[in-house]
């Protein structure tokens, strides 16, 4: 099992940042902590494409020597895929943020919990 481990250090890596942010997701309660968890968890997913597109001993799909043939180099889509879901993470981060600003101008507290009781007292008051 140990041997399997430090062959496959990147996966264990990515099944560990992925853990430690969605264990971030369900037991904190502050907006910004939960924002830094998804953010982990991004992490590990895209540690996790990246570690399965690469193979040993390949080259980057650039054709430069000549060589056409389609076992010398990686499998560009992993990258793309990653590329992608960086972009996606920085605008849902972003979008995120803000919202969770417009939240603590509105309530005063970043605490879940809290923002619903007082949610709910504004549903009454209304």
């Amino acid at each position: 099992m140990i041997e399997t481990l430090l062959v496959n250090y990147e996966e264990a890596v990515a099944i560990i940042l992925f853990g430690v942010g969605f264990t971030m997701l369900l037991f904190q309660r502050n907006l910004f902590k939960k924002i830094i968890g998804m953010n982990i968890m991004d992490t590990g997913v895209f540690l996790f494409l990246a570690s399965m597109g690469y193979i040993e001993g390949r080259r980057a799909p650039i054709i430069t020597d000549g060589i056409q043939e389609t076992g010398a180099y990686i499998n560009p889509i992993p990258a793309g895929l990653v590329l992608t879901g960086i972009v996606v993470s920085v605008s849902v981060t972003a979008l995120m943020l803000s919202l969770t600003i417009r939240l603590y101008k509105r309530y005063h507290t970043l605490n879940l919990d809290d923002i619903y009781v007082l949610s709910k007292h504004d549903i009454i008051d209304r």
